[in-house]
């Protein structure tokens, strides 16, 4: 009689299993067809990157804080050897004996792989926090491929620069407005067969559209190396150190 009863239980238990798994696969069941979903997940990223600093004279000696200057190098200028940053712009005339009276941050672009705009975020969010800077005077420039990310990364982030300077560079022209009113000053050489000039006339022109004073050098007689003349031209950092975001 016990294992009459015992018998019977296992059956109950088991018709008991076997329900709730048939009623789990069935809440598991989609409808089928094509069907609009959304996806969210908070990723975590560690971000390294080398850099050089430069650091005004009076620097130490002054109370209030420094305009900032952000330099972005082109593809040749890639890897791990920071001496390839000082080939061109900024680096160049400072390891030449220059002087800025702005930080300038030249940060280099691994090998092999493109500019990422969050990456230059938060370099720029650890200088703000370590080094006397005037979040309201933060400045990018960047030649050839860091003409691209110029472009890119004032797009991203509108609202943290004061105004920006890409040099034979390209972008978008069909979500630049997204910058707004942010001072614009463009390079570019006429005769440019890497990045052609237009490259830079349509994001000026789409630009002038949206209400966005533009501007526009264009050198008749340069190739691509349109930053030579440009980084060399002091009138550049003067206009630079007018803009002030509001």
């Amino acid at each position: 009689m016990k294992k009459g009863i015992i018998v019977l239980g296992f059956a109950f238990v088991g018709a008991l299993m076997f329900s709730g798994c048939a009623s789990s696969k069935k809440t598991q069941e989609e409808a089928t067809g094509q069907q609009a979903k959304t996806f969210s997940k908070e990723i975590k990223k560690k971000v390294e990157m080398n850099y050089l600093l430069y650091l005004p004279k009076n620097y130490n000696s002054a109370q209030e804080k420094f305009p900032l200057l952000l330099f972005l190098h082109g593809a040749g200028e890639r890897g791990n050897d920071l001496n390839l940053v000082k080939k061109h712009g900024p680096p160049k005339l400072i390891d030449q004996g220059k002087d800025f009276p702005f930080l300038v941050v030249s940060p280099q672009c691994p090998e092999n792989i493109w500019w990422s705009a969050e990456d230059l975020s938060a370099l720029l969010d650890d200088i703000v926090q370590k080094y006397k800077v005037d979040e309201k005077s933060i400045y990018v420039t960047g030649l050839s491929m860091g003409g691209y990310a110029t472009w890119a990364l004032a797009e991203k982030y509108p609202d943290r620069f004061a105004a920006l300077a890409p040099v034979c560079g390209g972008g978008n022209p069909l979500t630049i407005c997204k910058i707004g009113k942010l001072p614009v000053w463009v390079f570019h050489g006429a005769k440019d067969p890497v990045v052609p000039i237009k490259e830079s006339q349509q994001l000026v022109d789409a630009l002038k559209n949206c209400g966005n004073d533009a501007k526009l050098t264009i050198y008749p007689e340069a190739w691509h190396d349109a930053w030579t003349e440009t980084y060399n031209n002091q009138e550049l950092y003067d206009w630079l150190l007018k803009q002030k975001r509001q």
